[in-house]
């Protein structure tokens, strides 16, 4: 999951990188004058400005969901983890309670049989 946003912000990195290099070597090689070239810089600027802002936008809209899908999880996993530990805790009380029941038949057994031989 990781590798896929690398991949992403890789992706758009070079994307954001690539249409500035080709928008500065469009507008270097463009027969226009110098005024004509100032402005169309700034308004590819103003315009790319624009695009990253959006981007940024969707990218944390993205962090967010996910941020909120792993706590759901965790959540889910805690309760689940819960109910186990729960029904853990009392087959380990009803073995403690079957063993002291056996302990104390023998015990029962055992000291009717002591106390035939003393008589």
């Amino acid at each position: 999951m990781a590798d896929n946003n690398d991949d992403f912000g890789a992706f758009v990195s070079g994307f954001m990188i690539g249409g500035l290099i080709g928008a500065a070597v469009a507008l270097l090689l463009a027969p226009q004058s110098g005024e004509e070239t100032r402005l169309m810089i700034r308004d590819k600027g103003i315009e790319l400005k624009d695009q990253v802002e959006t981007t940024a936008g969707d990218a944390r809209v993205r962090a967010e969901e996910m941020a909120q899908d792993a706590r759901a999880r965790a959540s889910d996993a805690q309760k689940r983890g819960q109910v186990v530990l729960e029904q853990q805790k009392s087959r380990i009380e009803e073995a403690i309670d079957a063993g002291k029941k056996a302990a104390k038949s023998a015990s029962d057994k055992d000291g009717g049989k002591a106390e035939e031989a003393k008589a």
